[in-house]
């Protein structure tokens, strides 16, 4: 894994340690990053179900002022503060161990500009992440990844074979 565009371009990420945590594919994470290319220069981020840090590395790459990354599973929070330090970004960015979606029901409206995040496919996190975003947005902009033949809600969605990104735009 390697961080695409902007000042980390090239660098290499180490992956999740354990098969629970899947990484977002190169061209899914390219396309993400691409749709949203005008947002990232000074924007607030939030990376929830933050994994190995890898989408909000690459916010933080490409001109996001700040990231925080949320995230509960003991061996990716090991893997995320180890690739934060690698980027010596550790003054841009804040860890949370918590769960990604209690954590987005805790937040301000308007806390953060871009939220991204990756659940796990099996389960209905991303489903119920986009109906919280709906009743309570947290952010001006919710991107998820989830596997294309889920139906998740949200304003539009675009589909990169198994994988899919919906947008979620504050009304």
């Amino acid at each position: 894994m390697r961080i695409i565009a902007g000042e980390f371009r090239g660098r290499s990420l180490q992956p999740p340690p354990d098969r629970r945590t899947r990484p977002t594919a190169d061209r899914v994470r390219e396309a993400w990053f691409s749709i949203l290319s005008e947002e990232w220069p000074g924007a607030l981020v939030v990376d929830l179900y933050a994994g190995s840090g890898a989408l909000g590395l690459e916010a933080l790459s490409r001109g996001a002022r700040s990231v925080e990354f949320v995230e509960r599973g003991r061996s990716a929070l090991s893997v995320l503060r180890k690739n934060i330090a690698n980027l010596d970004a550790e003054d841009r960015v804040r860890v949370h161990r918590a769960d990604a979606l209690r954590f987005a029901e805790a937040l301000n409206v308007d806390a953060f500009d871009i939220a991204l995040a990756d659940p796990p496919y099996a389960g209905d996190g991303a489903r119920r992440l986009v109906a919280c975003f709906e009743g309570h947005p947290f952010a001006r902009i919710l991107t998820v990844e989830h596997h294309s033949g889920d139906d998740v809600g949200g304003q539009e969605t675009r589909r990169y074979g198994d994988a899919a990104l919906t947008f979620c735009y504050q009304p």
